[in-house]
């Protein structure tokens, strides 16, 4: 309605209620984030009152919206030029300084290459084969049960997996600690930072600690695996700096990819005229192995179909809301006034229901990737420098479990 709307005379201007600063919209946003509705439903809430570009105020800082394409290209191609990661108190308190979510430019670009080793194709080679040997053995434990969880299954299957390539950890109860404190920093992460007893932040705050003293004692391990004899000392990554990103990957990692994995199990059965392709395709895979045999990469890089299943589902999921920017000076995107200090928000659920870019956004087809996508519309993993650096974990570890979901089960 009009009354919910603010109209703006200069030119530039962009919509939205920033209410008593620090107060009454961070109340609404985290009020949201603990509800069954989730943090996305303060923007969906806001765009039907001021429209596809708003402004409001979170934690005492400006944030906009952006809600197309053109503004996502200007935003990632300026990329720490005009723009740096966004990021709240309470986020890098708990993921730490050091992760490559909080750290500037130069130092995300070393970190980034000397992180890049446990996500090379030679090690993801090595990665499928395990983590299709450990989702047999789960799913068949699960045949006797009448029942389960998705997101529960997935949720532990994904975790322990990249415990095991990145700490070599398999021990059960170790592995549930940890998920547990993962889980507390994770809830910490959009909290209100503030160091009081059994609040999120300072549950998640004693978790990250206990987190990084059995990342110390996998140390070794860990340099090994990302250093090898490659590196000079003074070129490797310090402590701090691999426990910080560890952390970084096993937060990012694990809940992305497991709920993206129950939204694929949950489309195919919304979608039976869909399910009949895929299971045909992963057959066929399977006719041309030895019975028994592992998936290996290059039979995931032969799933044409099922690759589509996984970019679908990963557009209608939305399991990375929107990508958060902060202005570095004033500038402008799209003909709207961004002042300095100000942080911009490359909204990819709005983008991914956008019916201009997709038709019929809210009908899973995963033939409409059969066609070339808009550049800057299709952004599960974000875009330029700072693009997801598991992306491939996340897509293969998404086709092993399209495979044996498809063609063991209905």
């Amino acid at each position: 309605s009009k009354a919910w709307r603010k109209v703006f005379t200069e030119k530039g201007g962009i919509p939205g209620r920033l209410g008593l600063p620090f107060l009454r919209e961070t109340i609404s946003f985290l009020s949201a984030t603990n509800s069954t509705r989730g943090c996305y439903d303060f923007v969906r809430l806001r765009r039907q009152r001021y429209g596809k570009w708003f402004k409001t105020r979170i934690f005492g800082k400006i944030h906009v919206f952006v809600p197309s394409t053109d503004g996502t290209k200007t935003i990632f191609t300026s990329d720490f030029v005009q723009f740096k990661r966004g990021f709240v108190k309470s986020m890098a308190d708990a993921v730490g300084e050091k992760s490559l979510l909080c750290v500037p430019f130069e130092s995300h670009k070393r970190m980034r290459r000397l992180l890049a080793n446990p996500f090379s194709m030679n090690s993801m080679s090595k990665f499928v084969k395990k983590f299709d040997k450990m989702l047999c053995e789960r799913l068949k434990n699960l045949e006797a049960q009448k029942s389960f969880v998705v997101l529960d299954f997935t949720m532990k299957l994904t975790f322990d997996a990249m415990c095991n390539m990145l700490m070599s950890i398999t021990e059960e109860s170790l592995l549930r600690d940890m998920e547990r404190d993962c889980t507390s920093v994770s809830n910490a992460m959009l909290s209100f930072p503030l160091m009081i007893p059994g609040t999120p932040y300072y549950k998640g705050i004693k978790a990250r600690k206990r987190l990084m003293e059995i990342f110390r004692s996998s140390e070794d391990f860990l340099q090994s695996m990302l250093h090898g004899d490659s590196y000079t000392p003074n070129e490797k990554l310090d402590d701090q700096e691999i426990m910080d990103n560890l952390l970084s990957l096993l937060l990012g990692g694990q809940r992305s990819t497991a709920a993206a994995m129950m939204w694929a199990v949950k489309f195919l059965d919304e979608n039976r005229a869909v399910q009949e392709r895929p299971m045909q395709e992963q057959l066929s895979i399977s006719r041309n192995r030895l019975e028994g045999a592992l998936l290996s990469l290059e039979d995931l890089n032969s799933i044409s179909y099922g690759s589509k299943v996984v970019k679908e589902t990963l557009r209608m999921s939305n399991v990375l809301l929107w990508f958060p920017r902060v202005a570095l000076d004033d500038c402008t995107i799209e003909g709207f006034e961004i002042k300095k200090g100000w942080h911009v928000n490359i909204d990819a659920t709005c983008i991914h229901s956008d019916p201009d870019l997709f038709k019929d956004p809210m009908q899973f087809n995963p033939s409409r990737f059969d066609e070339m996508q808009k550049p800057y519309s299709f952004l599960p993993f974000g875009s330029g420098p700072t693009t997801c650096i598991g992306m491939n974990m996340a897509k293969v570890t998404m086709l092993v479990f399209l495979h044996r979901l498809t063609s063991g089960y209905k």
